[in-house]
């Protein structure tokens, strides 16, 4: 369909009218599930200020551009903790487009994974802009729920935002979605009158020791544990079909490359100080954690003034080699529906550009918590003093966005960590033994998309 091009790049007015309308800042709500495969809001929405001159907002969560045309209804579904924000945006966003006025945006609180899911069972009655996470978008392309990205608009959403949410919008070389947020993966949290050197796996886990404090990884987690094996270079992903069946697997653990990571995964748990864990509402004795931006406020009520952050270690393997940790990344994306009214089109990518603006990303990030996607949002005094947001920015450089992955993985994953912790697996296990163990995980792995 023929697409109207919408300027992403948003005047001064626009930034004043935004962060105006922002409250204070909040803590980040982007978490895993039980199985690490898709991100939960959390936390409490902080109310937000609505921008000068917008009228007193509704209780409904209809917010009218002009009149109630039913006919010209569009559709917006956004996480509960950002709705009244949206809301708020309605008004900015009527005086930059007034050519839209005939339009009626209507904001109802859905989550990411209940968004896909939903377009997934109707696109039709489904929303016409939407808030997903990137785990979900190859779906929603094959079910013809997401219309590309404007060509022209391309390479300002590619140059404005962190490389890392650009690749998961991106499906078979294609735009597919804009970048929301980059806060959503794990990092390090650590006591700093405890740990030396949060650069060096060693250094820490040596520190805590010391120090008789507890080190917590969750190494028998499918979501932790490609810390190591993504960061010695292994890769672990499948393709689907267009009715979301797996088709084919990509998986290498069984290689030189993965009994470096599994030693080393041995390694770490052969330590005094390590606890298997990633909660940090369930930890003792704290010198450090593998935790993500959602336990932010815990660990800060643990460590008090010595609280501390950063990327993930890199580590020395068996083969003398430095490796950085890596793993999961996870990125909200906002996406727009394909529409037969070009009008209607036009309308929902100039709402979609303005709600994944520079601008925007930072006014949500003080009312609600979201870490950007926009590298100049991210830059901002306010989100660079925020230190968890800071590692995971960081740590996101290193890891691969979460794509989709049988449910029997997670399961799996946790038997491959439990090899270790259980002793099926030692420092004195064999490179033989070790290469058994990962070749019936790596064939198991593969069956899942036969």
């Amino acid at each position: 369909m023929k697409k109207k091009l919408v300027s992403i790049i948003l005047s001064g007015v626009l930034a004043a009218a935004l962060l105006a309308g922002c409250g204070d800042s909040g803590s980040t709500g982007a978490e895993t599930t039980g199985t690490g495969s898709t991100e939960v809001e959390t936390s409490e929405a902080t109310e937000s200020t609505e921008p000068k001159g917008s009228p007193d907002q509704a209780t409904e969560e209809t917010t009218p551009l002009s009149g109630p045309s039913e006919a010209n209804q569009i559709k917006v579904w956004v996480a509960d903790n950002v709705v009244d924000f949206t809301n708020a945006q309605m008004e900015t966003f009527r005086q930059l487009y007034p050519e839209f006025a005939d339009f009626t945006v209507i904001i109802e609180p859905v989550g990411e994974a209940d968004a896909a899911t939903n377009m997934l069972t109707d696109v039709v009655s489904g929303a016409d802009v939407y808030t997903f996470a990137q785990d979900q978008i190859a779906r929603l392309v094959s079910a013809g729920a997401l219309e590309e990205v404007a060509p022209e608009n391309v390479a300002a959403l590619e140059n404005n935002n962190v490389s890392g949410s650009v690749e998961a919008a991106t499906v078979g070389g294609t735009l597919y979605a804009y970048p929301l947020t980059a806060d959503n993966g794990y990092f390090l949290y650590y006591d700093k009158s405890v740990v030396t050197d949060p650069g060096d796996l060693d250094t820490i886990i040596a520190d805590c020791e010391a120090a008789g404090k507890n080190f917590y990884m969750e190494i028998n987690s499918g979501w932790y544990q490609t810390a190591f094996f993504f960061g010695t270079g292994c890769e672990l992903s499948y393709a689907t079909d267009e009715q979301g069946n797996f088709t084919a697997a990509n998986c290498d653990y069984a290689s030189d490359q993965g009994i470096v990571a599994m030693r080393e995964m041995i390694k770490l748990s052969s330590s005094p100080a390590f606890q298997n864990g990633s909660a940090a509402g369930e930890a003792t004795n704290l010198g450090a954690i593998v935790d993500g931006t959602w336990d932010s406020g815990t660990v800060k009520e643990l460590l008090g003034d010595n609280y501390a952050c950063a990327k993930l270690p890199s580590f020395t393997g068996s083969d003398g080699q430095t490796y950085q940790m890596s793993g999961f990344g996870g990125y909200k994306l906002l996406g727009v529906k394909p529409q037969e009214d070009e009008t209607k089109l036009a309308c929902c990518d100039a709402l979609a550009a303005f709600l994944s603006s520079e601008e925007a990303q930072l006014a949500r990030y003080e009312a609600a918590g979201w870490g950007p996607s926009n590298i100049n949002a991210q830059q901002s005094e306010a989100v660079l003093a925020d230190e968890a947001l800071a590692a995971v920015s960081e740590q996101l450089q290193y890891c691969i966005p979460q794509g989709q992955y049988p449910g029997e993985y997670w399961t799996l994953a946790v038997s491959l960590g439990d090899d270790i912790r259980q002793g099926n697996l030692t420092a004195d296990s064999s490179d033989e033994e070790i290469m058994t163990a990962l070749q019936a995980f790596q064939e198991t792995c593969i069956s899942y998309a036969k």
